[in-house]
């Protein structure tokens, strides 16, 4: 009987312990055949069917979710915010993007509550859009905007200062962000410049671009 009471006291610690484990083990970013996962804070990138952190593998992911399998036992995850030891409330809310098309960083978001597809670029001093893209998002550059000239790739064009109510991507919003409305077409895509990026941290590892909010 005390043999019995043993066996059972040492099962009862095991899945203890795999319990443990599996509670350390999260998924803080989601893409087309990989994902980022976070196991005892250490994060990477792992496509499907390679071996992550801690022998994690990543069986499937796409934009919903994950299967890893941890411990040789495959569990479905969501994408879970990321939580500081000790406490029930979230840490910095953090965004994960990986990189993209032409070696480029893209991220959805919105600006002033409009869905907009961003084109990450620490080059840019602000957020950059040209003058069409500013009139299908209810920005009346000409009236609320300061005139200048920017310098461009191209040479100098005629821009507008204006700063936008509202910029958000993911679960970062940032409010009262500068941007520059430029005449013409260019850029062709919407640049997410520094005047947002320096109010939220980023920094990127291992090609994977991670935003954080500023506590």
């Amino acid at each position: 009987m005390r043999s019995l009471i043993v066996v059972i006291g040492v099962l009862m610690l095991a899945a203890a312990g795999s319990i443990r484990a599996a509670s350390q083990v999260q998924v803080v970013g989601l893409f087309p055949g990989a994902a980022v996962i976070n196991v005892d804070g250490q994060r990477k990138l792992v496509k499907v069917g390679q071996t992550g952190p801690g022998g994690v593998v990543v069986v499937s992911a796409d934009s919903r979710g994950a299967v890893l399998r941890v411990d040789g036992v495959e569990r479905a995850f969501g994408l879970s915010r990321e939580y500081s030891e000790g406490f029930a409330e979230p840490s910095k809310r953090r965004l994960s993007i990986a990189k993209g098309l032409g070696g480029h960083y893209w991220v959805a978001g919105s600006i002033d509550g409009h869905p907009v597809q961003f084109l990450v670029d620490t080059g840019a001093t602000s957020v950059a859009l040209n003058e069409g893209q500013a009139r299908r998002l209810g920005i009346d550059f000409r009236v609320v905007g300061r005139p200048l000239q920017v310098s461009t790739a191209s040479g100098t064009a005629r821009g507008w200062r204006v700063s936008l109510d509202r910029v958000k991507v993911g679960s970062l919003e940032v409010l009262g962000v500068e941007a520059v409305v430029l005449e013409g077409g260019s850029p062709s895509e919407v640049l997410l410049g520094m005047s947002f990026l320096n109010r939220v941290g980023w920094k990127v590892e291992q090609d994977v671009l991670v935003l954080e909010s500023k506590l």
